[in-house]
């Protein structure tokens, strides 16, 4: 009955690099870096993808740094949840997956279900990636709220090239949900960096076209401070 999420692709061509091996033994594994490879993105549009560069109803949204979750709901109840291609029973007790539970249950405590279809989102929280927004609980936040209330409203402001968004990526892209959801403790930052973007174009989804892409901070090199990659060049794609 729910369907997977359709694959979101980058903007600009992306290509494998390798990384200096030392460097990757010591330091890979904290920067998610499976093995002495880097896959980023280089200055060349991918095909298909020049709407986000030049189209004015193209838009930034945080992407949030979660597990994607759909929910499906008929007459006001929870019919079926699934993480990717993954069933979630919500009634099941001792489950390692219980913490999605608890997200989408925090999600409808606080009005975030529709009654009726199906809703696609993020549980964000303590169990997932390393907690980056230091949340206390596990919750699920859909993407039709976070196109409204996590979009970065200076995009339309500057030059939309691989520079600019190189630079805003590394020192300004700070998370838009961390700013509503930061806990009152002590130790919490006062900001978080996001895990990067996805761009929507909603007047190419009413044609029937491709309407979403993604960038993330780890497509740039910059990302993996302490890592040589001596191949990297970003006009590689040219």
């Amino acid at each position: 009955m729910i369907a997977d999420f359709p694959k979101i692709y980058c903007p600009f061509i992306r290509k494998i690099f390798r990384v200096d091996e030392d460097d990757w033994r010591e330091r890979g594994s904290r920067l998610q870096l499976r093995s002495p490879e880097a896959y980023l993105a280089v200055d060349a549009v991918n095909p298909g993808y020049e709407w986000v560069f030049d189209h004015p109803d193209t838009f930034a949204v945080e992407k949030l740094d979660g597990s994607n979750v759909k929910i499906l709901a008929e007459n006001g109840r929870i019919a079926a949840a699934r993480n990717r291609t993954n069933d979630i029973d919500l009634l099941k007790i001792g489950s390692g997956k219980m913490f999605l539970a608890e997200g989408i249950l925090l999600a409808a405590a606080k009005g975030r279900l529709q009654s009726d279809g199906i809703q696609a989102g993020e549980v964000v929280g303590p169990k997932l990636q390393g907690n980056p927004y230091h949340l206390l609980v596990h919750e699920w936040y859909p993407f039709d709220l976070a196109a409204k209330q996590l979009r970065y409203k200076s995009f339309h402001k500057h030059d939309r090239t691989f520079d600019n968004w190189s630079s805003w990526f590394r020192d300004y892209l700070f998370s838009l949900f961390y700013r509503k959801n930061r806990p009152r403790l002590p130790d919490a930052p006062e900001s978080v960096m996001a895990e990067g973007v996805v761009f929507y174009n909603l007047a190419r989804k009413a044609e029937g076209k491709t309407w979403m892409a993604k960038l993330r901070r780890d497509m740039f090199d910059w990302y993996y401070e302490g890592i040589r990659i001596p191949e990297y060049d970003k006009s590689a794609g040219t």
